[in-house]
């Protein structure tokens, strides 16, 4: 299925699958009383994963209120032990994203 400007079924997972990563949390809801969600998260290895939309239309994450909203966001995720990576729709579906994320876990020494 797609939600918004990236994939979110089977297809997805199977990537994953294919570059030896663990199974990700979709739209995992990280903070015990506000309402945020990160759209892929590894809770266990305190991995989050964020989609950057609107980057060359001015939208919701570019614009005052909305960039705010998100760095208040992130900062919370941070400071409760995650790291981020953010990226665009566009380095998601060339896989650059997926390859970054990988990436991480060979740095972690969590995957080979």
């Amino acid at each position: 299925t797609k939600t918004g400007c990236f994939s979110t079924g089977t297809g997805e997972r199977s990537i994953f699958r294919s570059l030896g990563l663990p199974e990700p949390v979709r739209e995992y809801k990280f903070h015990p009383t506000r309402r945020w969600r990160i759209d892929w998260a590894w809770p266990e290895h305190k991995l989050a994963v964020e989609l950057e939309g609107g980057c060359w239309i001015r939208g919701r994450h570019n614009r005052g209120s909305g960039y705010l909203k998100d760095m208040a966001k992130y900062n919370a995720l941070t400071l409760m032990g995650f790291s981020l990576l953010r990226f665009t729709p566009q380095q998601w579906r060339s896989l650059e994203a997926h390859r970054t994320i990988q990436e991480w876990f060979i740095e972690k020494n969590l995957i080979r």
